[in-house]
């Protein structure tokens, strides 16, 4: 994947439109190629500050749709990939129409066309789906950026995780009839702790999350639940091996960067 190619999935990414085979490679490209972090966030960010601006109101269910309908039926860049050392750079950056884009057969029966490439979100289709955002349903359209961009890291993370080829998760179950699911992916380095039916620890305690890794306690963070849910992703970067573990604490986390209690929760990931 080139840089371009990356640009395009990157817009796609902040208006949650690419397909899943598409959210795969762009959380690939996304931890292979750090340099180009910069534009992807620079769509969520802007994506962001777009939904921030207008009041949201309940939307349609099925206004979404209708949105990326719409969009998609404008037409969209495309890339053309020339091979071989006859290749003329000129006749690449301007195809012409009417010549086939794919390999010819000199002799023979006709070839079946290949399927057309799938479209891909450019820079300019992003600021077109922006602008039809505002324009589409006087503020209505809006809501939906608010609740499908504003999400937490922790939630978009656990997308991303997902979406990758190495995808893992385990889950266990408490005395308290509570569960909690690990989600990792050892090549994005990252994972998630969902938690359903976790009681609030006393007051000036807190959750602390943390990678065990061989005899050593790396904090990870802290997180709260609302309801007895939480979704919370792991600070640092995991590595092979690594347990995943929930303590108690005191407000504001471990005063001495080790665990002062037992784990309530220990996740093998190995």
């Amino acid at each position: 994947m080139n840089e371009q190619e990356f640009q395009e999935l990157a817009a796609g990414h902040a208006l949650h439109a690419l397909s899943e085979a598409d959210e795969r490679r762009f959380a690939l490209a996304r931890v292979e190629h750090p340099e180009w972090r910069t534009e992807a966030d620079r769509d969520e960010e802007t994506a962001a500050a777009l939904a921030a601006s207008v009041e949201p109101v309940q939307p349609p269910p099925a206004l979404r749709d209708a949105l990326l309908a719409q969009i998609s039926t404008l037409p969209q860049e495309t890339a053309a990939e020339v091979t071989g050392p006859s290749a003329d750079p000129a006749a690449a950056a301007t195809p012409d129409p009417t010549t086939p884009t794919g390999p010819t057969t000199p002799t023979g029966p006709t070839t079946p066309t290949a399927p057309a490439a799938p479209r891909r979100w450019s820079r300019v289709m992003f600021t077109l789906a922006a602008c039809l955002v505002l324009l589409v349903g006087g503020g209505i359209a809006t809501t939906i950026v608010v609740s499908q961009l504003q999400r937490p890291a922790s939630v978009i993370a656990l997308d991303d995780i997902r979406s990758a080829p190495d995808a893992a998760q385990a889950t266990v179950r408490l005395e308290s009839g509570a569960t909690a699911t690990a989600h990792w992916s050892g090549k994005l380095g990252e994972a998630v702790l969902v938690a359903d039916g976790l009681e609030k620890p006393d007051a000036g305690r807190t959750f602390e999350l943390w990678f065990v890794r061989g005899d050593q306690a790396i904090s990870a963070g802290l997180f709260d639940t609302v309801d007895g849910k939480a979704t919370a992703l792991l600070a640092g970067t995991m590595q092979a091996g690594d347990a995943i573990a929930v303590t108690v604490e005191p407000a504001g986390g471990s005063p001495t960067g080790a665990p002062t209690s037992d784990p309530i929760i220990v996740i093998p990931t190995a």
